[in-house]
C-alpha cells in the first residue's frame, strides 16, 4: 500500500493506524501535529484512524525554543 508521508512517496507492507505508523517511524513520544487528507487529526484519535491507499499524511515535530 502507498501513502505521501510529508510529501514523498512512502510504502506500507500492510494497512496500519496512524499510531502505528508514527510507531514504524520512531516518533513515539515526540511532540507531533498530524494531518491527513488536509485534516488535523487529534492525538486522541491516531490509535483509530485508519490509513488507507493514496492517503496524504503530513508529520510535523513541535519544537521548543527559548
Amino acid at each position: 500500500m502507498q501513502i505521501l508521508l510529508n510529501g514523498e512517496p512512502h510504502q506500507l507492507d500492510q494497512p496500519l493506524t496512524l499510531s502505528a505508523l508514527i510507531d514504524q517511524l520512531g516518533l513515539t513520544g515526540k511532540r507531533l501535529a498530524v494531518e491527513l487528507n488536509l485534516e488535523i487529526v487529534p492525538r486522541s484519535q491516531h490509535a483509530d484512524t485508519r490509513l488507507s491507499e493514496g492517503d496524504r499524511v503530513e508529520i510535523v515535530h513541535a519544537i521548543g525554543g527559548g
